[in-house]
């Protein structure tokens, strides 16, 4: 199944060294975030329990997590950071 989704930011993080950008999107039909445009649309809140979510869903007891959230961004870097990933792709396994 597709869905049609609209690009409003994104979480900037590191993850064991490495980049590891989490894209963030509301569905276009969505009755509560539908109208979202960018981050800022976004309650704080909402922002902050992605930004936990995200810093913590891979830690294992007794290690150290490795990933960092190092910042969130507005949605004209997430569509840049989104062609980046799309060229980076393109250049690995050729045209989708």
């Amino acid at each position: 199944m597709i869905l049609n989704a609209r690009v409003v930011g994104g979480i900037h993080m590191i993850d064991h060294g490495e980049a590891d950008d989490k894209i963030i999107a509301v569905l276009h039909n969505d009755t509560v975030w539908g109208k979202a445009r960018d981050i800022s649309d976004i309650p704080e809140i909402a922002i902050e329990r992605l930004r936990h979510y995200f810093a913590t869903y891979k830690l294992v007891s007794g290690t150290e997590s490795g990933v960092s959230v190092e910042r969130i961004y507005d949605c004209s870097h997430a569509r840049l950071v989104v062609q980046a990933a799309h060229e980076d792709y393109q250049e690995t396994f050729g045209p989708a």
